[in-house]
């Protein structure tokens, strides 16, 4: 509907069914997984719906979770809701298959999967004064602190970058290994204590300061 599809890390595939369209055999290996066939005729049927509702979604006419009460209202066996259902199976189905087959679809994933917890981590981090719990009382206090501290890991996002940036320049670090570097570390941050800032040592505009060298990396 969209045009792109999301790589999620599934919990428990092996207790996913995966639903097969009607007169499909998954053959041995996978008999175990089916579940019940989908029913294509149901979600042709309301065919026409779902685009109206793809098509509402992408042009901002309505948001999607706005859309998602809206479906949790309806009685169960409302026909949109059930073709979404059917739509929705299909496309996990595809997605398990390709998941099973495809490693580095799952090395991806996984990579994705790693950077999201780092930028979790490094926001747990920061959000130290109030031991990670918003403790405003209007939404609009909540909405200011939480994005002061999304600035702040922006920040710390975009200080790491150009430092790596610079770093992998130096040691002549191919792309395949920095791609697998985020600039999401800040063990080199200090986030309590005095802060102190010296004009004398500012650089200047457009200009980094001197990048010290591990006495590992001297070691070695």
């Amino acid at each position: 509907f969209f045009g792109y599809r999301f790589a999620p890390r599934l919990r428990d595939i092996k207790e996913r069914r995966l639903h097969l369209l009607p007169g499909q055999e998954a053959g041995p290996l996978l008999a175990g997984m089916v579940g019940d066939p989908i029913a294509y005729d149901h979600a042709a049927a309301h065919w026409d719906e779902l685009l109206r509702l793809a098509t509402s979604i992408r042009t901002g006419t309505v948001t999607a979770s706005a859309m998602l009460r809206k479906l949790c209202a309806y009685p169960r066996q409302n026909g949109l809701a059930l073709a979404l259902r059917e739509v929705g199976r299909l496309e996990r189905s595809i997605f398990m298959l390709d998941w099973l087959q495809d490693i580095n679809l799952r090395r991806r994933t996984q990579a994705g999967l790693n950077k999201g917890e780092a930028r979790n981590a490094l926001a747990r981090a920061l959000f130290f004064n109030q031991l990670g719990e918003l403790r405003d009382r209007r939404f609009e206090n909540q909405s200011y602190r939480a994005s002061g501290l999304n600035l702040l890991v922006a920040a710390i996002i975009l200080w790491n970058t150009r430092y790596l940036e610079q770093a992998l320049a130096d040691m002549n670090t191919s792309d395949d290994i920095a791609r697998h570097i985020a600039p999401l570390g800040w063990e080199h941050i200090a986030l309590t204590g005095d802060y102190s800032w010296e004009r004398d040592d500012r650089p200047a505009p457009h200009q980094l300061r001197q990048l010290r060298i591990s006495p590992s990396l001297l070691a070695a």
